[in-house]
């Protein structure tokens, strides 16, 4: 009877193992044809770069066609994964992300919609955070106009309601969301993306401009965003090759109480100026460089340092444009003695210049035309006062 019970178990062992696939422990499960067909965080290579010449607050990477990694500061990570391409398994949590087609984006970040425009991509933004009014970007105003893109409540207080209905795949903030961070954590909780844009921290005015390329990623027109940066990189290139003028220049305005705005001298304005030939009238010794490099003075010390420059660039982006140089008096008597308002060297900068980013490459041309007493020609955002 053992005899029989051994061959018995025997037999049965032998059916088992030739049951088991080859190649194959018969203990362990088959590996699913999804899981051997899956693709995983941990075996992409990034092995290519957008190439950038000024920017540093951003990188962009890629891994084959269908996954871009992009980095911005040094807290928001982003993979962007291409159409119909598979989310990768195993994406660290500090990873967010995003599929392509973005096509139902909430702007918030109002100067990045300039970029947006130059990229013929305004039709992949769905939500404002500006009213309609409030835009002087044409292509967002007709779109606004025609429906196309709604107004979604400002930074601090978002419409979540109309944000959910539109299916929203991506919020675009300007670094003013971090004094709401609960915004951002509500957004987030209810799986919108966010994205923080941080261009205004970039130390060269052409890294600020290079954030075009950043967009251009975003919305698969790389290709383009270079094209246009190199164009106008070309453009400035024979003023960035010159000396210095030598003659200064005040930007400034003034506020309701008559006090004077002016740029630090570690700003983009006070570097756009210098990069122009000019010299920038500094107002400070600090050099600092940040999104809110900006002090207001007293008139007095503004008169100080700026009574001899020798042109003078009244910002209209903040409290209306200004036409004539007894309107500036208007507002402060004392510049009447300043050298150029008694040379008729006094300048106005239109009101459209901050949402249109792309033009502080316009600027820089017109600052250095003024410079080279070309005032003749036509000039993009200075206006001469009469």
């Amino acid at each position: 009877m053992k005899k029989l019970c051994f061959m018995l178990t025997a037999a049965l062992l032998t059916v088992l193992c030739a049951c088991a696939p080859s190649g194959q422990n018969a203990s362990q499960p088959e590996v699913s044809k999804t899981q051997e067909s899956a693709v995983f965080w941990n075996d992409l290579t990034f092995d290519r770069t957008l190439p950038l010449s000024y920017a540093t607050q951003f990188s962009v990477s890629y891994a084959g066609d269908d996954y871009t990694r992009i980095t911005i500061g040094s807290d928001q990570e982003f993979l962007l994964v291409a159409e119909n391409a598979e989310t990768p398994e195993g994406v660290p949590a500090s990873v967010t992300v995003l599929h392509q087609p973005l096509s139902h984006i909430y702007l918030v970040a109002s100067a990045a919609m300039d970029y947006f425009d130059h990229l013929d991509a305004v039709d992949r933004i769905s939500l404002s955070g500006l009213k309609t009014g409030d835009w002087y970007i044409e292509s967002a105003k007709a779109a606004m106009e025609a429906g196309s893109m709604r107004y979604a409540g400002k930074y601090s207080a978002p419409d979540y309601e109309a944000i959910l209905e539109s299916g929203c795949d991506l919020a675009i903030e300007n670094t003013m969301i971090y004094h709401t961070p609960e915004v951002i954590e509500q957004l987030q909780t209810t799986g919108v993306p966010v994205l923080v844009e941080r261009s205004s921290y970039e130390s060269s005015p052409l890294g600020r401009i290079e954030w075009l390329k950043l967009y251009g990623a975003l919305v698969g027109k790389e290709d383009l965003a270079c094209s246009q940066y190199d164009e106008l990189l070309a453009a400035l290139s024979p003023i960035l090759d010159q000396e210095a003028s030598g003659q200064t220049v005040a930007f400034f305005y003034i506020n309701s109480s008559g006090a004077v705005n002016v740029r630090k001298s570690g700003d983009y304005i006070a570097k756009a100026i210098a990069m122009a030939g000019g010299q920038y009238v500094s107002f400070d010794e600090s050099g600092e460089e940040n999104a809110l490099s900006t002090m207001t003075i007293q008139m007095e010390s503004f008169y100080a340092s700026a009574v001899d420059a020798d042109i003078m660039i009244y910002n209209s982006t903040i409290d209306g444009e200004i036409r004539t140089i007894d309107e500036l008096l208007t507002k402060s008597p004392l510049l009447a003695d300043c050298k150029a308002v008694q040379a008729g060297t006094v300048w106005c900068i239109t009101k459209n210049f901050y949402q249109e980013s792309l033009a502080l490459g316009d600027l820089i041309l017109d600052v250095h035309a003024i410079l080279q007493d070309k005032a003749a020609e036509n000039l993009h955002f200075l206006r001469k006062l009469s």
